[in-house]
């Protein structure tokens, strides 16, 4: 069930969503050649800790995962899509990182993510990652009052396939509210005048996600979660939480 919220939850929800954006910020500026994907999450940590927020992917534990995610950022390299566990991996000179966060504030959830290259990019890397940013923002222009679910996904698709990239099968945005994954789902490719229409007071995350390769086929790996590209191509993922009002868009986890 879609969950409308009132006026003044999407002021709380901002809020949320501001911790999200300070985590993201600080996170990116804290990567680095050499520095762990463990140190990331820990500077994650310190500052969901000095807002007093929570975390929503800490000990989540889908029916489909084999283990609760033991962190607070998902932090995936190269041809890791989404979900990857921060670890022990040091970042190498031209990685591209995309870093997925969240936070809980009064009881409200904010979810983005952001992609970025360590060091000295790849021109295809930089391309890869300012295309799922033209993405994000074309489905963002879609989240209108009477539009549908389906027009956010088909402006999603239709910016990823011109660049002639690929869209994992599967995955997508979602609902937000109280909970990090609610109804409904936002796909990243579909039929425009499709789907629920979308209403004052709807929250979604809205997250493109592209494969450079132009493949739409992943697995996923030992560990249970990282979702890696099949053809070991790099991949990028970018996500805003944006309210639909009846002024337009409101995107909750802007900086």
């Amino acid at each position: 069930m879609v969950q409308i919220k009132s006026d003044a939850s999407l002021d709380s929800m901002r809020a949320a969503g501001r911790v999200v954006a300070r985590t993201l910020a600080a996170v990116r500026e804290a990567a680095a050649v050499g520095v762990t994907l463990r140190a990331l999450d820990a500077t994650a940590r310190g500052v969901l800790r000095e807002a007093g927020a929570g975390s929503p992917f800490l000990d989540y534990h889908p029916d489909w995962a084999p283990t609760p995610f033991p962190a607070v950022i998902c932090a995936s390299v190269n041809d890791a899509i989404v979900h990857g566990i921060p670890g022990s991996y040091r970042l190498h000179d031209g990685d591209l990182v995309s870093i997925d966060c969240g936070a809980v504030l009064g009881g409200w959830v904010g979810d983005a993510a952001v992609s970025f290259t360590v060091g000295r990019a790849r021109p295809d890397d930089l391309r890869l990652i300012d295309t799922t940013y033209e993405a994000l923002n074309a489905g963002i222009a879609a989240a209108v009052v009477g539009n549908r679910v389906g027009d956010i996904a088909h402006a999603v698709g239709r910016v990823c396939r011109a660049a002639g990239y690929g869209i994992p099968d599967g995955l997508g945005g979602h609902g937000v509210g109280r909970q990090m994954h609610e109804d409904p789902g936002v796909p990243n490719e579909g039929s425009a005048g499709r789907g629920m229409t979308l209403r004052h007071g709807m929250v979604l995350a809205i997250e493109p996600m592209l494969t450079g390769s132009g493949t739409d086929r992943h697995f996923t790996a030992r560990d249970g979660w990282t979702v890696r590209t099949l053809d070991a191509s790099r991949a990028a993922h970018t996500e805003h939480t944006v309210a639909i009002t009846d002024e337009g868009p409101r995107i909750l986890t802007a900086l």
